[in-house]
């Protein structure tokens, strides 16, 4: 699993050549030159001070550079403050490494690290080799609405736009300071976390589980429900009428129906910035709820309806039929019912 989420994030990263060389370790040129790449690209977009010209880690040749890179590595994982205490910690990092998903986890950091200051700097791409790739796609559109969402908590927090260049760490002081300062103006009690408890690795992956479960479910219920929608509009275009404004309710129609897809955005994300006021339940008969759903429609009065049945009770139960005496002379009387078997021809 977590290896494939390593080629997931290189490939959205651009650095798609070097997915033959995540698990080999540090002892393979091309798994050095990944991660010398990685923090290159991190030391462009300033989160790694270094000065013009120097090298966050050297991938090297020969003999020596394996154990240059892993001396290197520990003091760059400290200035990212990488939370795996394993890599960048005082223990021997050669022995770290050999550890089974060591280095997926190395690489996992650095490449969620590279994306965060993509996303924080506005730029969808920056790599310090000459060769640039072509905008557009899946990941930069991606990318992009990544960026409005944090342009958005800029504005509502009142935070003039980041300039190009800003350093991530910096930005997110100035987030967190300003905070700080609207949390004492909010009453008591207000922003507290619905989850209020840390989990550990098997509660993350319990959470997981269960979000991708869910996410499922809400999948094919929204499925049914689109599809009821559009049975429900070609119905209207039955009449006459509607076939006279067919291409005027479809240019009204189509562009509000394509904006209603059966993919939900709820990740774990929305379950970290949950507060405890999400759990209180308000019920629909409320003041409140009634006031967000009040209109016009609701004062019209149905007129009378006919009357469509549906009632069993005034049923009255079916009585058997009877057949008259045939006319052939049968031996059978009439009204007389015979249940036994037949006879076999002989």
């Amino acid at each position: 699993m977590e290896g494939a989420a390593v080629a997931r994030d290189l490939l959205a990263l651009g650095y798609e050549d070097f997915l033959g060389s995540v698990a080999l370790g540090p002892s393979c040129p091309d798994f050095r030159t990944l991660c010398v790449r990685l923090a290159a690209e991190l030391a462009t977009l300033g989160v790694l001070e270094r000065e013009e010209g120097a090298e966050a880690l050297s991938a090297g040749e020969g003999s020596g550079a394996e154990e240059e890179f892993l001396r290197q590595l520990p003091g760059v994982l400290q200035e990212l403050h990488c939370p795996d205490r394993a890599l960048c910690g005082g223990g021997d990092c050669v022995t770290e490494l050999q550890e089974p998903g060591a280095c997926l986890r190395l690489l996992r950091f650095l490449c969620t690290e590279l994306q965060a200051s993509r996303l924080l700097c506005g730029h969808p791409w920056r790599d310090p080799s000459p060769v640039e790739p072509q905008p557009g796609g899946e990941g930069a559109e991606k990318g992009a609405s990544m960026v409005q969402e944090l342009v958005l908590t800029l504005q509502a927090l009142g935070l003039p736009r980041p300039t190009l260049g800003t350093l991530a760490s910096r930005l997110l002081r100035d987030i967190h300071a300003k905070v700080l300062q609207l949390l004492p103006s909010l009453p008591p009690g207000s922003l507290q976390p619905l989850l209020s408890y840390s989990l550990d690795a098997p509660r993350w992956e319990a959470l997981e589980s269960l979000c991708q479960s869910l996410r499922g479910q809400y999948y094919c219920r929204r499925c049914l429900l689109l599809k009821r929608l559009d049975l429900t509009i070609s119905a209207f275009h039955w009449s006459d009428r509607a076939k006279a404004q067919g291409e005027a309710i479809k240019a009204v129609l189509i562009p509000i129906r394509k904006a209603l897809t059966p993919e939900t955005d709820v990740s774990i994300a929305h379950i970290l910035a949950a507060r405890a006021d999400l759990s209180r339940l308000v019920p629909a008969t409320s003041k409140s709820a009634h006031r967000g759903t009040c209109c016009a429609i609701n004062k019209v009065l149905m007129g009378n309806m006919p009357d469509r049945g549906g009632r069993p009770n005034e049923l009255e139960a079916p009585m058997p039929s009877w057949q008259s005496r045939r006319e052939d002379g049968g031996s059978r009387k009439a009204g007389r019912q015979c249940w036994g078997r037949k006879k076999k021809k002989k």
